[in-house]
């Protein structure tokens, strides 16, 4: 289990409670130890959630405290709502589908202020029709996170095509254009590629490790370099 999902479980075993939870049976409901209850325990206090009792009594949400599924400040929530709404628009089919359900999910356990809230935000990141619509973005993810070599062809500054075999690393945003970072075979060395330049590319079916030369830690630190 999720260390978020355990805690947000948590918070609710003692939401409404009369009589306090001891931390065994915390741990027995969470199916885990009571080192980790304590430390649990411990963080949600320090983040103020108004838990009282201690080890070998037991734990219980203040008297008269009142708290909503998800602690969001106003200011919180827009930006989540904000977040959602360009990771829509730029964040590629799955990421958009994932954070508009995410965001669903999210406003149906909030109190009716808080959505309401949501509602009246005013920054927008309209869904037009653009590369991340495409399915581009989620296929370079995916051989991101699978390690698969691709060869592809390839525009450069002038437009003119190379075919080029690469190790992909990451994807970035620049707030107009996606960067795909990635070691090059050409080249030997880290080069990155624009999505939107790309003519075609298919995985060659190879997988490369991560190494310390030409892994992801290498690449960042030579862009930091730049």
């Amino acid at each position: 289990m999720r260390r978020a999902d355990r805690l947000f479980l948590l918070i609710h075993a003692l939401r409404g409670r009369r009589s306090a939870l001891t931390a065994q049976h915390l741990a027995d409901t969470l199916s885990v130890s009571l080192r980790t209850v304590y430390r649990d325990v411990s963080d949600l206090q320090r983040s103020g959630v108004p838990i009282e009792g201690e080890a070998g009594v037991g734990y219980m949400l203040r008297k008269g405290s009142d708290i909503p599924p998800l602690m969001f400040t106003p200011d919180e929530l827009e930006a989540l709502v904000v977040g959602t709404r360009f990771v829509r628009a730029f964040g590629g089919v799955r990421l958009g589908r994932e954070a508009a359900a995410a965001l669903l999910k999210i406003e149906a356990v909030l109190p009716q202020e808080l959505r309401e809230r949501s509602d009246r935000t005013r920054i927008f990141a309209p869904e037009v029709q653009r590369m991340e619509n495409s399915g581009l973005i989620d296929d370079l993810y995916a051989a991101v996170t699978g390690a698969q070599v691709l060869r592809m062809s390839y525009r450069d500054n002038d437009a003119r095509p190379t075919e080029r075999e690469i190790e992909p690393l990451c994807l970035a945003f620049w707030g107009g254009s996606w960067t795909l970072g990635a070691w090059c075979r050409l080249r030997c060395d880290f080069r990155n590629f624009r999505p939107d330049r790309i003519v075609e590319f298919v995985p060659t079916g190879e997988t490369f490790p991560e190494t310390r030369e030409r892994g992801l830690k290498a690449y960042l630190a030579a862009a930091n370099a730049l």
